[in-house]
C-alpha cells in the first residue's frame, strides 16, 4: 500500500465522531421504501421554509443567488447551505483521488468507507466553514448589530441543518429508500422553480405598471385586459425580466430533448457460466454517469461566485481579485442583487440573451468550451472514484460469473474499455452542450436546473419499475 492509503487512515479516529446511518440488514420493501423518501423529502421542505432564528435582514445581494435552485437552497432560511457542502465535499474528494494525491482501491471495504467517512468529514468541516463565512459576510446583517449570541445561534441553526442533509441523504442511499438525497433535494426544487415561474399569481411592477410573475397567467391577463390581441400576445412572449411564454416553450423542447438522448444506449450481450442458456445484457448509456458532471460543475461554479462577490466587495481595487470577477448592481434588483461583469465569474456564466451572445461572441464561445470541457473532465473522473469504471464493471460481472459471449474472460475489461471510457466522456460532453442549449434559449430555471431535473425524474421512474419488477419476483440481470 502506498502513501496515499496513510492519508485517508488519518481520518479512521473522527469516523466515531461523525453522524451514521447503518446500512440495511434486510432488504426494505418497496412500500417502506417510498415512505422513507417522502418523509426525507418532507423534512428537508420544512427546513426549506423554516426562517433562521435571530437574523436581522436577508437582503441586499445574494453569492449564491445564480444557484440557488440547483443547490437546493433557499434565502433566509435553516436551509441556507441546502447540498452545497456535502457537493463540494465530493467534488474535491473527487479530484484528489483522480489526480491520485489520494489513492483509492474501490474493490478493498476499507478504502470504500475510509472514502465515505473523509467526505463526510470534510462535508461537516465545510458546513461550518461557510456557516461562518455566512455570517462574518455580513449576510444577515452587520456583525456588530447581531451580536456574538446571534451570530453563534445562526452558524448553530445552519450547522445542524448541514448535518440533517448529510444523514437525509446517506438513509437513502443505504437502502433505505429511492435514489439519493441529493437528487431528490434537486429534482423538488427544480420543478417547484418552473411550476411558480409559469403560474405564480404574484404581481410585479417592473416600470410597466403591475404585471403577473407567472408566463401563463401574463399571457391570460395580458389577452383579457388589452385591446390590442396582437401586441398582447407579442409582450405575452417576448417581455424581458420576466418569465415569458418563449421561456417555457424552450423549457418543454429542452425536457422533450433530453428524455430522448435518455434512450441512446450501448447493449452489451452476457450470459451465465453456471446457469446454463441464461441469457442476460449490460446497457451502458450515453449518459453514463448520469448528472453528477452538472452536480459538481455546479457546485465548482457557485463556490467560484461565492469567494469572487466575498473578495470584490472588500478588496475591489486588487488586480488578482478583478481577474477572478467583478461585480456591479443590477439595474432590475430591488434587493441590490450583485451581477458579475467581468473577470473569470463572468465568462463562466451564460449569456442572458442572443443580444448578449452577438454583442459578446468571445463570451459565449468562452462558456460553451468551459461546459464541455468541465462536465467531460469530471464524467471521466467520476467513473474511476465512483466504481463504475471498465475495471470495476469486469470485477462485478466476474463474481457473478457473467461473460461476454465470444470474448474470454480475460477480455472482458478491454471489451468494456471500449465503450465505458467514450460514453462517460462523451456524455459528458453532451450533457453540457444540452445546458448551453438551454441557457441561450432562455429556458426557466437554467439549462443545468432542467437538465438535472429531467435526468433525476427519470432515473426516478427507472427505479420504481425496477423495485416494482423486483417485489413482483421478476428477477434479471
Amino acid at each position: 500500500m502506498g502513501g496515499g492509503f496513510r492519508v485517508l487512515h488519518l481520518v479512521r479516529p473522527f469516523l466515531s465522531f461523525l453522524p451514521e446511518v447503518q446500512s440495511a440488514d434486510r432488504k426494505v420493501p418497496f412500500r417502506e421504501k417510498v415512505m422513507y423518501t417522502v418523509v426525507s423529502l418532507f423534512i428537508f421542505l420544512v427546513c426549506s421554509q423554516l426562517p433562521l432564528y435571530g437574523i436581522h435582514s436577508a437582503t441586499g445581494s445574494d453569492p449564491f443567488y445564480w444557484m440557488r435552485v440547483i443547490l437546493a437552497s433557499n434565502r433566509g432560511t435553516v436551509m441556507e447551505l441546502g447540498i452545497t457542502p456535502i457537493v463540494t465535499s465530493g467534488l474535491v474528494m473527487q479530484l484528489l483521488a483522480g489526480s491520485k494525491l489520494i489513492e483509492v482501491d474501490n474493490s478493498v471495504r476499507e478504502d470504500r468507507a475510509l472514502l465515505n467517512g473523509a467526505q463526510k468529514l470534510l462535508g461537516v468541516l465545510i458546513t461550518i466553514g461557510e456557516a461562518v463565512a455566512y455570517v462574518l459576510s455580513g449576510m444577515y446583517g452587520d456583525v456588530r448589530d447581531l451580536g456574538a449570541g446571534n451570530a453563534i445561534l445562526i452558524i448553530v441553526q445552519l450547522f445542524f441543518a448541514g448535518i440533517i442533509v448529510i444523514c437525509l441523504d446517506e438513509l437513502l442511499q443505504k437502502g433505505y429508500g429511492l435514489g439519493s438525497g441529493i437528487s431528490l433535494f434537486i429534482a423538488t426544487n427544480i420543478c417547484e422553480n418552473i411550476i411558480w415561474k409559469a403560474f405564480s399569481p404574484t404581481t410585479i411592477n417592473s416600470g410597466r405598471g403591475a404585471e403577473f410573475e407567472g408566463a401563463v397567467i401574463a399571457l391570460f391577463h395580458l389577452l383579457i385586459t388589452r385591446t390590442d390581441k396582437v401586441r398582447a400576445l407579442k409582450e405575452a412572449f417576448y417581455r424581458q425580466n420576466l418569465p415569458n411564454v418563449t421561456n417555457l416553450l424552450a423549457t418543454v423542447l429542452v425536457f422533450l430533448i433530453v428524455i430522448y438522448f435518455q434512450g441512446f444506449r450501448v447493449v452489451l450481450p452476457v450470459r451465465s457460466k453456471s446457469a446454463r442458456g441464461q441469457q442476460g445484457s449490460y446497457p451502458i448509456k450515453l449518459f453514463y454517469t448520469s448528472n453528477m458532471p452538472i452536480i459538481l460543475q455546479s457546485a465548482l461554479v457557485s463556490n467560484l461566485y461565492f469567494i469572487s462577490q466575498l473578495l470584490y466587495k472588500r478588496y475591489s481595487s486588487n488586480f488578482i481579485v478583478n481577474l477572478l470577477g467583478k461585480w456591479k448592481e443590477s439595474e432590475y434588483s430591488q434587493s441590490g442583487q450583485l451581477i458579475p461583469v467581468g473577470g473569470l465569474v463572468y465568462y463562466i456564466t451564460p449569456p442572458a440573451s442572443f443580444g448578449d451572445i452577438a454583442a459578446n461572441p468571445f463570451h459565449a464561445l468562452f462558456y460553451l468550451t468551459f461546459m464541455l470541457t468541465a462536465c467531460a473532465l469530471f464524467s471521466k473522473t467520476w467513473i474511476e472514484v465512483s466504481g463504475s469504471s471498465a475495471r470495476d464493471v469486469a470485477r462485478q460481472l466476474k463474481e457473478q460469473q457473467m461473460v461476454m459471449p465470444g470474448h474470454r474472460e480475460s477480455n472482458l475489461q478491454k471489451e468494456l474499455n471500449r465503450y465505458i471510457p467514450t460514453a462517460a466522456a462523451f456524455g459528458g460532453m453532451c450533457i453540457g452542450a444540452l445546458t448551453v442549449v438551454a441557457d441561450f434559449m432562455g429556458a426557466i430555471g437554467s439549462g443545468t436546473g432542467i437538465l438535472l431535473a429531467v435526468t433525476i425524474i427519470y432515473q426516478y421512474f427507472e427505479t420504481f419499475d425496477k423495485e416494482r419488477a423486483s417485489e413482483l419476483g421478476l428477477f434479471g440481470f
